[in-house]
C-alpha cells in the first residue's frame, strides 16, 4: 500500500471511530469520549522569583547544595509561593523536597546533579510496584502538596548508574571494563557488578523491602543500597505540572506520581540508558484528571505506565487511576510504549491515547496483569498510532504476565472467579499503522475471565505474524490490512467466542488463513474477506468443531 493509500485508510478511519466512539461512551459514567474529555485543571504561582544562589548555592560541581536548594523551596512556599531559579550551571546535590505553590525553573543551562553518595538519601517509607516499601529518599519528592511545579528546559540527572547493578551480558567489552573500573565488586561467576556490599547483600537475600507488619526502616540498614528510589515521587498531591525538563539516569522509576489528582506533563524528556533496570519513564499510580502532552520517553523499561496498586493492598486502596488523556507523544526505546499494568488491581478507566508515536519498543500498546491482581481495566480508547521497528508485538494483551499459562489446549483446570480474578474489558483501538513487528496482534485472558468487548479496526500491519486470540470473547476486528512473512495460519483462534473477522486483507497463496483451535471456541465470523486467495481457508485442530465457525460471507 503506498504513503496516500494509507492516509486515505486513516481518514476514512477517523469518521469510522467518531461513530463507534459515540455508540461506546453512551454506557460511559461519567459520559467522557473524544468530543468530551477530561479537564485537568492547571496550577498557578506568583511570579515571585526567588534565586538558589541568594541560599548559598553554587554551581561549581563540588560543593553539595542539598541545604541551600531546599532552603530556597521553604522560603518561597512561606511567602505564599512563586519561582525558585535554578540558573545555569552544574549544581550538585542531594535529595530536593518540594513543597505547596513552588515552581522549581530550570534555566536551559542548568544541571541539578543528584549526588551518588549514598548517605545522603535515608532510609523513608515509600511505595515499590504497588506495594508499601523501605526504600531510599527519592532524589525530588514531594507529599500531601498542591499547587507545585517543575518547569523551564534544563536537566535533571539522577545519577542512576551509581546505584544500578551491572550485568555483564547488557554492556558490551568497553562498557564492562569502565563498569568495574568505577569500584564495587563482581560475583564469583562474573556475570553482575554491585555498586556497594550492601548491594550485594540485597540481591543475595533478594530483600525487596516490603514493609510487612513488624517491620521497620531499621531492619533494612543492612541493604540500604539495593532499595533503588524512584527519581521524582509525588504523593498524594493536587495540580502538579512538570514541564519542558529532561529527567534521566533515574535509579529506578524516572517519574512517579501516586495517588494525584490534576497531574499535566507537557513536553518532558525521560531518559534512561537501556540497560538501567526498572528504568520506567512514567509510571502514573492511581492518579486522576491526567494529560500527558508532547513527551518523548527513551527509557530502560517500559514507556508510558498506567498502574494503580498490587494485588490485596491496591484493592484495598481502591483508586483507579482514571480520565487521563494522552497524546502527541514519542516512545523509543521502552519495554512497551503505552502500558497498563501488570499492578492494576485498583482498576483503570477513561483512558484516551491518540496520536502517539512508538519507535523501537519491545512493545507498543501494552496490556498485562495476572491472576491474584484483581482489578478492573476498561473504557480504554486509542487511535492513530504509529509503529515502527517493534520488536515484539504491535498490540499485546496478557493475563499471564510472569506467570505460566498452561501447556496446551484446554489443558487447565478453571479457576473461580474471585475479587483477585483481574479483568480487561471494553477496548477501543482504531487507526494503528506499524511498520515492523514480531507479531500485530496478541491477546490472551484466562480461561475463567477472557479479555471481553475489544474493538480493533483501521490498521495496516506489516509483521511477520498476524493475529492470534486465546480465551477472548466479544472481538471485532474490521479494516485490517495485513502483510505478513509467516502465514501458518494468518489468524488464529483458541477457546474463543463471538469473534468478528470483517474486511481483513493479506497477501495471496498463505497456506493458511484462519486456525480455529479448541473445543471452546463458538461463534467465529468471516465477513467481507477473500479467502480464495489463501490455499486453504479454514484449519481445525484440538477438538475445535466445524460449527464454531457460524457464518463466511467472504467476497472474492
Amino acid at each position: 500500500m503506498n504513503r496516500l493509500s494509507v492516509i486515505g485508510l486513516l481518514g476514512i478511519a477517523s469518521a469510522l471511530w467518531a461513530d463507534v466512539d459515540v455508540k461506546a461512551q453512551k454506557v460511559s459514567s461519567p459520559a467522557y469520549s473524544w468530543n468530551h474529555l477530561p479537564v485537568v485543571a492547571q496550577p498557578a504561582f506568583k511570579k515571585d522569583t526567588l534565586s538558589i544562589v541568594a541560599f548559598g548555592a553554587k554551581a561549581d560541581g563540588v560543593t553539595l547544595n542539598t541545604e541551600s536548594i531546599n532552603k530556597a523551596i521553604a522560603a518561597c512556599s512561606k511567602k505564599g509561593g512563586g519561582v525558585v531559579l535554578v540558573p545555569e550551571g552544574l549544581w550538585l546535590t542531594g535529595p530536593i523536597v518540594l513543597q505547596s505553590n513552588v515552581n522549581l525553573h530550570v534555566k536551559r543551562a542548568a544541571i541539578i546533579q543528584f549526588t551518588d553518595d549514598f548517605n545522603q538519601y535515608p532510609l523513608v517509607e515509600g511505595n515499590y510496584e504497588g506495594l508499601r516499601s523501605a526504600r531510599n529518599q527519592s532524589p525530588v519528592s514531594g507529599t500531601n502538596l498542591e499547587n507545585v511545579a517543575i518547569t523551564g528546559t534544563g536537566v535533571l540527572d539522577g545519577n542512576g548508574a551509581a546505584w544500578h547493578m551491572g550485568y555483564r551480558d547488557r554492556f558490551t567489552e568497553a562498557q564492562w571494563k569502565k563498569k568495574i573500573a568505577a569500584g564495587g565488586s563482581v560475583s564469583e561467576d562474573g556475570r553482575i557488578w554491585f555498586p556497594s556490599e550492601k548491594t550485594r547483600r540485597g540481591h543475595e537475600t533478594k530483600n525487596n523491602g516490603i514493609l510487612k507488619d513488624g517491620k521497620t526502616l531499621a531492619d533494612f540498614e543492612d541493604v540500604k543500597d539495593y532499595l533503588r528510589p524512584n527519581m521524582v515521587v509525588l504523593t498524594n498531591c493536587k495540580k502538579v505540572l512538570l514541564e519542558g525538563v529532561t529527567f534521566q539516569n533515574s535509579p529506578a522509576w524516572c517519574i512517579h506520581p501516586l495517588l494525584c489528582k490534576d497531574i499535566t506533563l507537557r513536553n518532558v524528556f525521560a531518559k534512561n540508558p537501556e540497560t538501567a533496570p526498572n528504568g520506567d519513564g512514567l509510571d502514573l499510580e492511581s492518579c486522576a484528571q491526567v494529560l500527558v502532552e508532547g513527551c518523548t520517553f527513551d527509557v530502560g523499561d517500559d514507556g508510558i505506565c498506567i498502574k494503580s496498586g498490587r494485588d490485596e493492598e491496591g484493592r484495598k486502596r481502591g483508586a483507579p487511576t482514571e480520565n487521563a488523556i494522552i497524546r502527541n507523544n514519542i516512545v523509543y526505546h521502552a519495554h512497551g510504549g503505552l502500558v497498563i499494568g501488570s499492578e492494576m488491581s485498583g482498576g483503570a478507566r477513561n483512558i484516551f491515547v491518540e496520536n502517539c508515536s512508538f519507535i523501537g519498543s519491545d512493545k507498543g500498546l501494552r496490556f498485562k496483569t495476572a491472576r491474584g491482581r484483581g482489578g478492573v481495566v476498561e473504557k480504554i480508547y486509542c487511535r492513530n498510532i504509529s509503529m515502527r521497528n517493534i520488536v515484539e508485538e504491535a498490540i499485546f494483551f496478557d493475563m499471564y504476565y510472569f506467570t505460566r499459562p498452561p501447556a496446551g489446549v484446554s489443558a487447565e483446570e478453571v479457576p473461580a472467579v474471585t475479587e483477585a480474578t483481574p479483568q480487561f474489558k471494553d477496548f477501543y483501538i482504531s487507526n494503528i499503522v506499524c511498520n515492523g513487528a514480531s507479531k500485530g496482534i496478541f491477546m490472551r485472558g484466562l480461561p475463567e475471565m477472557h479479555v471481553k468487548n475489544v474493538q480493533l479496526s483501521n490498521m495496516v500491519l506489516k509483521v511477520k505474524k498476524g493475529i492470534e486470540l486465546i480465551e477472548s470473547s466479544g472481538i471485532s476486528l474490521q479494516n485490517i490490512q495485513l502483510q505478513t512473512t509467516l502465514n501458518n495460519p494468518v489468524m488464529y483462534v483458541e477457546n474463543s467466542d463471538a469473534i468478528t473477522f470483517d474486511n481483513i486483507t493479506y497477501q495471496s497463496q498463505v497456506p493458511v488463513l484462519l486456525g480455529i483451535s479448541g473445543k471452546r471456541t463458538a461463534n467465529v465470523r468471516v465477513l467481507n474477506t477473500d479467502t480464495t486467495k489463501a490455499e486453504k481457508a479454514v484449519e481445525y485442530s484440538h477438538d475445535a468443531s466445524e460449527k464454531a465457525l457460524l457464518m463466511n460471507t467472504a467476497k472474492k
